[in-house]
């Protein structure tokens, strides 16, 4: 009776432990890959004379950092010769979860621009598929920005900050996959690292350039080049994420 009673013990022991070790997780790195498809991405035939076949998925690092209060999402430098690194955008971003509220650096013009705003609120709905990423199982949901619109995102509950790629957030969990419905832009973790990030791995300083808002930032991009069609081309892909 006392060998039952102990194997009793130790099995509950061990059920605690194997529960401990799959604990939540609230802070860590994550390397996401970014594979954009330059043909799906550029419809002007201006654009679409510099895309080969050679050339025309192009893929890009990114790194995640993150705790339970904020986030830092930017592009991971590249030690290699970058052939027509103009064609992507290269956004980064940093949420105060705390405060509900985002610094963003865009890219325009091969500049970057800063824009201060609160973090956006998006109706997903949340659906019953699966996929693994990273050794996390993750549910798969979906935003409709628009008519024309529409993105998936997988987002693993085991690691609790509400936080993604591309300042993308609003999911009981955070972001592991995001892509287009076309699959012209597709964002993936291919490594977690659970180490907790230093604070300066958590910072986004605009120093003294001016700061925007997002309807400000419409506004003078509209203004200034909305009767372009390249203008509008910029205004669609700046704005695609926001």
């Amino acid at each position: 009776m006392k060998k039952i009673f102990v194997c009793g013990i130790s099995a509950v022991l061990l059920s605690l432990q194997a529960w401990a070790q799959t604990d939540y997780i609230s802070s860590g790195k994550i390397i996401f890959e970014r594979r954009t498809n330059l043909e799906k991405r550029f419809n002007d035939q201006r654009m679409k004379r510099f895309v080969t076949e050679a050339n025309k998925i192009r893929i890009e690092s990114f790194q995640l950092a993150f705790n339970d209060t904020s986030s830092y999402f930017a592009v991971l430098p590249s030690n290699e010769p970058e052939e027509m690194a103009w064609l992507t955008t290269k956004n980064a971003y940093y949420q105060n979860l705390n405060e509900s509220s985002q610094l963003m650096m865009l890219a325009v013009f091969g500049q970057n621009v800063y824009v201060q705003d609160s973090l956006p609120q998006r109706i997903w709905k949340i659906t019953e598929g699966k996929r693994i990423i990273c050794g996390y199982e993750c549910r798969k949901a979906i935003y409709q920005k628009n008519d024309s619109t529409r993105l998936y995102a997988w987002y693993s509950p085991l690691l609790t900050p509400s936080v993604g790629p591309e300042g993308f957030c609003g999911l009981p969990g955070t972001i592991l996959g995001l892509a287009t419905e076309d699959g012209g832009i597709v964002y993936f973790a291919k490594k977690i690292d659970l180490s907790k990030p230093k604070q300066e791995e958590l910072l986004l300083n605009p120093g003294k350039n001016k700061v925007f808002t997002i309807a400000e930032l419409r506004q003078k991009i509209e203004k200034d080049y909305g009767s372009t069609p390249w203008g509008k081309s910029l205004f669609n892909d700046l704005f695609r994420w926001l």
